[in-house]
């Protein structure tokens, strides 16, 4: 006889009351989005509910943002966003291991709304020592995706091109292992918070053979065993391999987006370098590295809180994506707060 109270109550555990329509974002056309109302997603038997808190804007967003002639609009609601996190608030009937109420960080990529579903394979349980900070999850994964992968050792030299959001978890990161860190920026802010990261030495991005000249005598001649580039352009590209000694490793961090690459292939065969794509596709390593943010900011080694540096409503993704794109004085990261 099936038991109508215990199946009652199973219920409960995994949904509560939602609202049937929510706020969600979508891209209308090249630089324009309107929020809509739009039906709350309902999760699948392996997927939950998650009320969003907030979402952190990606610079991935910005050649969709710019319309190019193979993007669609306009966008499903939500779409682009993908560093969210909230609460959750459903979960599917073969969901194991998370309950409702918990706050959590998710990959999940239609996040620039109210409410979005995420496989439970890419949901992380975020502790209480962490309650009511903001925490994107996919990008502190990704910081500590490329650190892994990048092998930085005691004693190292390591260049670090471009300190934006990445480059300064990477320049903490680095400098904590005990590298040597030599910060290369074009804003004065960003240099000065490198030096607060742990940076050694910090120069200018603006003289691409000053920059050399100036790495080549900061190493005595050796350059650096490794360099991360990112920055996402052909310039920092070109320079970050420059930068880099012969057998050293040449870690790409920037997102690539806007076109084909050309590489200096005879510096990079002489040299014998050690070339790194740090971009990740395999969720299982999205959700390493997620682990290991998750527990150095609970930890206190790591307080990524000074780096969102801009926050806007749902309402002004516009102005969020744009100021992404534009990197006004001080800009470091925006979140999309819900």
């Amino acid at each position: 006889m099936r038991d109508d109270t215990a199946l009652k109550d199973d219920t409960a555990a995994r949904t509560v009351a939602t609202p049937a329509e929510m706020r969600a974002a979508v891209i209308t056309g090249p630089g324009q989005m309107r929020v809509e109302r739009a039906a709350v997603p309902a999760p699948g038997r392996d997927e939950v509910l998650i009320r969003l808190e907030g979402c952190g804007v990606c610079a991935s967003n910005l050649t969709p943002w710019a319309g190019p002639e193979w993007m669609q609009f306009p966008t499903e609601p939500g779409a682009l966003g993908h560093e969210g996190w909230g609460v959750i608030e459903a979960v599917g009937d073969e969901v194991v291991g998370f309950s409702v109420g918990e706050r959590v960080a998710a990959l999940s990529y239609k996040s620039y709304a109210q409410y979005d579903v995420a496989s439970a394979d890419a949901v992380l349980r975020l502790p209480d020592t962490l309650a009511g900070k903001p925490f994107p999850g996919e990008p502190l994964g990704c910081a500590f995706n490329i650190f892994r992968r990048a092998e930085i050792h005691p004693g190292h030299t390591v260049a670090i091109v471009g300190i934006g959001f990445l480059g300064a978890i990477l320049t903490k990161l680095a400098s904590d292992r005990g590298a040597r860190v030599i910060a290369i920026s074009r804003r004065s802010f960003a240099l000065d918070l490198a030096r607060e990261m742990g940076a050694a030495e910090t120069i200018a991005m603006d003289d691409h053979t000053a920059i050399i000249e100036r790495v080549k005598d900061l190493t005595g001649g050796t350059f650096c065993d490794r360099v991360i580039e990112a920055v996402g352009k052909q310039w920092p590209l070109d320079l970050a391999a420059e930068l880099t000694r012969e057998r050293g490793r040449l870690i790409v961090a920037g997102y690539h987006q806007d076109g084909p690459r050309q590489v200096n292939m005879w510096l990079w065969n002489w040299r014998g370098l050690d070339v790194i794509n740090a971009h990740e596709r395999d969720t299982r390593i999205y959700m390493q590295g997620m682990r290991e943010a998750v527990q150095a900011v609970a930890m206190g080694r790591l307080d990524p809180t000074p780096l969102y540096t801009h926050s806007f409503p749902l309402e002004r993704l516009d102005e969020a994506l744009d100021a992404t794109r534009d990197r006004p004085d001080g800009f470091l990261k925006a979140l999309v707060m819900l």
